[in-house]
């Protein structure tokens, strides 16, 4: 969709980028802030025209030149953050969703309608994730594997290969750059939710496809759903095409709302990654703590498990939000055999990870003092039992 943006590349910083990508043409509008463009339908007076731009979209899934047609089809306002998102990931392209879930349901149609319906999947995955490859919803059908063992999982049929990291909810990472070999001709999509691009960029290692749950960091203020797949351009008129037909589109609020949220990505992300890096330590160090689980990557997300209950954890916090969710501006706590991961059967569960007694912070802006203060009560009394050496477990 054409709304005269001007999309040459330039070496810019990520901090440059996520705060102009997507908004490059605005001076000459005559505009500072980026419209929103509610339309669910436009006008043309020239059918045969519109004809011939219809045939091309069904053709290629390449967007429309000129002025938009359908609301379904594709929306000025939603294109904007589209643009942004592929130029803070390095892709030629980005498809935005009505949800993370969305998304990845499109990932798999596109290749399931090409013959591909094998996906080689390493756990954990987002619980909804792992439920919609294990239960074969969309017609596919999963291998489970460690990385080392992407390679020997491959099919002549393998349409995918699908990892996150760091993972949900365990922190686990990854070598990409290994997996992506492993995978040879298949795409690997890598689920980049947690790290954002201002921590990793996965095509940079080898993936084509990275998705993401823009929900959570991108968004960055718990007021919208959405998600998005960023690619290459053959990909990306795959996933329109699937768009258009599923009808999985997202709004244009809600698109205006993330690229808001992109131009303070990399600053939210740094601070949040600050606190969550402190306060790691200081579970690693205390003895109600059994295990923290901390990327080497950093980032804002931390995973413990505790010697008490953790339902009394949740139960107790104050400042924290007991709530689903992450990558918020404050502060998220769940616990993810109860909730996120509840719909993996638990055998499965345990062994990626997680167990009954993990919990998954995200660690938001407040004062780290706060924060650390709220989970200190919440864990309650300290025990005479020693801290762990291992207490502190990368990835």
């Amino acid at each position: 969709m054409d709304h005269g943006m001007d999309t040459r590349r330039t070496t810019r910083a990520l901090a440059t980028e996520a705060v102009h990508a997507g908004r490059d043409d605005l001076a000459g509008l005559g505009l500072h802030a980026p419209p929103i463009d509610l339309s669910t339908t436009y006008p043309s007076y020239d059918s045969r025209a519109e004809a011939a731009r219809i045939d091309a979209f069904a053709t290629t899934g390449a967007e429309p030149d000129g002025p938009p047609v359908y609301g379904r089809l594709g929306n000025p306002t939603v294109a904007r953050f589209e643009t942004a998102l592929a130029r803070l990931e390095g892709t030629e392209s980005a498809v935005a969703f009505a949800s993370g879930m969305a998304a990845l349901s499109a990932v798999l149609l596109v290749r399931g309608s090409m013959g591909l319906r094998h996906v080689v999947a390493v756990r954990p995955l987002y619980g909804c994730s792992d439920h919609l490859l294990t239960a074969g919803l969309l017609g596919s059908e999963v291998t489970w594997t460690d990385p080392a063992g992407v390679a020997d999982a491959l099919r002549p049929d393998t349409g995918l290969v699908l990892v996150e990291s760091p993972a949900n909810p365990t922190l686990a990472e990854i070598d990409l750059r290994a997996v992506a070999h492993a995978c040879g001709s298949v795409p690997l999509l890598v689920d980049n939710t947690f790290a954002t691009p201002v921590l990793q960029r996965p095509v940079e290692q080898g993936a084509r496809l990275v998705l993401h749950s823009a929900t959570k960091y991108l968004g960055g203020h718990g007021d919208v759903l959405a998600g998005v797949v960023a690619c290459d351009e053959e990909f990306a008129g795959r996933l329109r095409q699937v768009r258009f037909a599923t009808g999985g589109v997202l709004h244009p609020l809600a698109g205006y709302l993330l690229l808001r949220g992109l131009s303070t990505l990399p600053v939210r992300v740094r601070a949040a990654s600050a606190n969550a890096a402190e306060l790691a330590a200081r579970l690693a160090a205390d003895p109600r703590v059994a295990k923290v689980h901390y990327p080497r990557i950093g980032g804002a997300m931390v995973a413990f498990e505790v010697h008490g209950d953790p339902h009394a954890v949740i139960a107790g916090v104050r400042v924290i939000t007991p709530a689903v969710s992450l990558g918020s501006v404050d502060s998220l706590i769940q616990h993810p055999a109860s909730i996120s991961h509840r719909i993996v059967d638990a055998d499965d569960r345990r062994g990626a990870g997680v167990s009954d007694r993990l919990l998954r912070l995200s660690v938001g802006l407040e004062d780290v003092e706060d924060l650390w203060s709220d989970l200190d009560q919440a864990l309650g009394a300290r025990s005479a039992r020693p801290a762990r050496p291992e207490a502190m477990a990368q990835g």
